[in-house]
């Protein structure tokens, strides 16, 4: 499942967001449609550094904020 897709960042159609499970707390990173509010995973978030990973790969300033949807 992760690993798979590549996606390039549009910022005006996709919103970059972590998902959290309201029962398990796992995380995953991923783009939110601006436009539809359909969610695409992109990776597993298991450690902060992995946030970090996804911001560089996907170049997502420090400043922007990542929303947690549930």
């Amino acid at each position: 499942m992760f690993g798979k897709k590549s996606r390039d960042y549009l910022p005006e159609d996709w919103e970059p967001v972590i998902r959290s499970s309201i029962c398990t707390g796992e995380k995953v990173a991923g783009f939110k449609n601006r436009h539809t509010g359909v969610f695409e995973d992109v990776m597993l978030v298991r450690v902060p550094s992995d946030v970090e990973e996804f911001r560089k790969k996907y170049g997502i300033s420090a400043e922007t904020k990542i929303p947690t949807i549930y």
